[in-house]
């Protein structure tokens, strides 16, 4: 691969720096994100100009562009941290996961609810079968005895002595 003069490294640094600009204010195109990929892409720059290199003896040096994609990485992440995301895909992909975990949260309350309401509707359920059988017990024992006597029932006239309010 030839190398690059030094006037076209300065243009080429240059576009690098446009296009990051426009990325890290918001401007990524649709279909895209905010990386390095559609940096370079939109740059017109190789992207293997942006990791590093290794020489012919087998030591490691930095590629060309490096410098610029450790700066982009570094300005991406500081952006994150403050809570702006450039990308709007990232930024609806965050959207969603908070919506997705609040959904998440509400379902496992909902549930322990219903395990909650559950429980207690067969613990009322079992007292109502055990108090009916305790007054089918003691109508059976009443009437086994035969000294008790059974009381009239209510009429559906107003009270003798008046009303209760």
């Amino acid at each position: 691969m030839a190398r690059i003069s030094d006037e076209t490294r300065r243009d080429n640094e240059a576009a690098i720096r446009h296009v990051m600009e426009r990325l890290l204010a918001g401007d990524v195109p649709a279909g895209s994100k905010c990386d390095i990929k559609t940096l370079a892409a939109q740059a017109g720059v190789a992207r293997t100009g942006f990791y590093p290199k290794k020489n012919r003896d087998g030591s490691p040096r930095p590629g060309p562009y490096q410098h610029l994609a450790e700066e982009f990485e570094r300005r991406l992440t500081e952006l994150r941290e403050t809570g702006v995301i450039p990308d709007p895909r990232a930024a609806q992909i965050e959207r969603l996961k908070e919506q997705v975990s609040g959904l998440k949260e509400r379902l496992a309350a909902r549930d322990a609810q219903i395990d909650g309401l559950t429980d207690f509707r067969e613990r009322a359920l079992s007292q109502i079968a055990a108090q009916r059988m305790e007054i089918e017990r003691l109508r059976e024992q009443a009437a086994a005895v035969g000294n008790v006597r059974r009381l009239p029932a209510a009429r559906g006239g107003p009270a003798p002595y008046g009303s209760c309010s």
